[in-house]
């Protein structure tokens, strides 16, 4: 059973950084995508960045238009990690952050197309 284990959310000011972390476990990940959505208050779950475990390119990452230039996901493949490092935080980057998995490498930023989620950890910025 895949199991994906969160960590790294917290409280940070505006233009501040923080660092998620994302293990995976119990599955074979040659074949899968890893990414990161978030969930505000009142609002749907949103894509946030994704990466394809083997990836066509090396470190091949894309992300939703609101986090660009701002976030970098990266991974760990010999321990089956992914990162989200997020800079310059604003305040509409509060929300829950899920690690997700999806049993495939095609591009995907849809959350019904991923198999897998973790149990979220909170990211709140304030001004």
């Amino acid at each position: 059973q895949v199991q994906l284990v969160e960590s790294g959310g917290g409280l940070v000011q505006t233009g501040g950084s923080l660092r998620l972390s994302c293990a995976a476990s119990g599955g074979t990940f040659s074949s899968y995508t890893m990414g990161w959505f978030r969930q505000a208050p009142g609002k749907e779950r949103e894509f946030v960045a994704a990466i394809s475990w083997s990836g066509r390119i090396t470190n091949y990452a894309y992300y939703a238009d609101s986090v660009k230039g701002r976030f970098a996901l990266s991974r760990d493949v010999a321990k089956n990690a992914i990162y989200l490092q997020m800079n310059r935080l604003k305040t509409e980057d509060t929300a829950v952050y899920y690690c997700a998995a999806r049993r495939r490498t095609a591009d995907s930023t849809s959350t019904g197309e991923y198999d897998y989620w973790g149990q979220g950890t909170q990211v709140t910025v304030s001004s």
